[in-house]
């Protein structure tokens, strides 16, 4: 479904992204693990199309390297960024419907769903975005990319900064993703979650992958684990 072959990136003369090869098929949870400034969110922005690619990105068969961000949106792949970017004078509700794809809500996911599976949400609904939690602002940032129906979502750093009880929740909610066929790049620093759902694992350092296997092999891989993931 997504495959990246030799992707650089750049930010000034700084070489980020320094050849970075990996692929998702359909239905796939794939984690991209890696410590803090490695290049992870860097090679979801360049595939997003917001940070200039070098290198190619073909999706479902096309190549979409150079295309404008809602091209690649339209094309049915969805991103949800690490700095939860809602609109934030805009209520809950409002947020969830600018996010749907189409008006006939023939997509996977319907505001109901989002509501019934984060009540909080459901109980905020007509409450600007901007004064939720962080954990909410997260969660609604998830539901409103499913609301674009996406086929291949990629999550930035999900989990970062929330309570345990959310980080439970949004860790069901990636579940359910996949349980509906919509195949994940997650970009994640708890290896405990990125382990109990994935199907296999990348692990980035200095701009490259080093690493490519199973949660299963990797945790039998203590030299990975030490030199590229542990602090």
């Amino acid at each position: 479904m997504l495959n990246v072959n030799n992707l650089h990136a750049y930010y000034g003369k700084s070489h980020i992204l320094q050849g970075v090869n990996f692929n998702i098929q359909e239905g796939e949870i794939v984690s991209l693990l890696g410590r803090n400034g490695v290049g992870r969110s860097t090679v979801v922005k360049t595939i997003m199309g917001e940070v200039e690619p070098h290198g190619s990105i073909e999706f479902k068969g096309a190549e979409i390297a150079g295309k404008n961000s809602f091209e690649i949106a339209n094309l049915g792949l969805g991103y949800v960024p690490e700095n939860r970017d809602i609109f934030p004078t805009l209520t809950v509700r409002q947020n969830l419907q600018l996010g749907q794809k189409s008006s006939n809500g023939l997509g996977r996911w319907s505001i109901e769903e989002m509501f019934k599976m984060f009540p909080n949400l459901s109980e905020r609904a007509e409450v600007a975005g901007g004064v939720l939690s962080g954990g909410e602002q997260q969660m609604l940032c998830m539901c409103r990319t499913l609301m674009g129906d996406p086929e291949l979502i990629m999550i930035d750093e999900p989990t970062e900064g929330l309570a345990p009880k959310i980080v439970e929740q949004v860790a069901k909610l990636l579940q359910e993703i996949a349980d509906r066929g919509v195949a994940i790049l997650l970009v994640e620093q708890k290896l405990s979650i990125a382990l109990k759902i994935s199907h296999r694992l990348y692990v980035m350092g200095h701009g490259k992958i080093v690493y490519e296997g199973t949660p299963e092999s990797l945790m039998q891989t203590d030299e990975v684990r030490t030199e590229w993931l542990e602090v």
